[in-house]
């Protein structure tokens, strides 16, 4: 999609910043409420746009920001012809932005593997093997990286 068209990413990135100006100062839709538009996925063609919302204060979809949205899409698309100049004006639709759910599930995920106090046993051998004790004595002599033991 718009990932590797560096147009269709500007434009995403341009509707979404008019969008926020717009719904916060032109909408007067009370079911709308308090949205914010974290992201606008343009299609290669630049004929239709994928916008993802948040609702704050809400959690899951809310049927009626839904409606809302769906109902002011024309009234935004109009809105943003006339700011953003270009030949055609996407087509909008909304979408509930779950990527922050998706990332809280994955660390809780993560949380209840990595549970702290658990004792893990090391990969490639056994706890119960000791280490060898190097105290300070080199383990070849004739190592040349190794200093030369003091002699009395």
């Amino acid at each position: 999609m718009a990932k590797d068209n560096p147009r269709a990413r500007r434009l995403g990135e341009q509707i979404q910043r008019e969008l926020t100006d717009l719904i916060r100062r032109e909408v007067k839709d009370e079911r709308i409420g308090n949205v914010t538009i974290t992201a606008v996925d343009v299609t290669g063609d630049l004929r239709s746009a994928r916008v993802h919302y948040l609702v704050f204060g809400k959690q899951g979809p809310d049927a009626q920001v839904q409606a809302g949205l769906t109902s002011a899409a024309g009234f935004l698309r109009n809105a943003l012809s006339k700011s953003l100049m270009i030949r055609y004006t996407p087509t909008l639709s909304f979408v509930l932005d779950t990527s922050i759910e998706h990332g809280v599930r994955l660390t809780q995920l993560i949380d209840s593997v990595n549970k702290p106090g658990e004792h893990r046993p090391k990969e490639g051998g056994d706890d119960d093997a000791e280490e060898p004790d190097d105290a300070g004595e080199p383990d070849d002599p004739s190592d040349p990286h190794q200093p030369a033991p003091d002699k009395p």
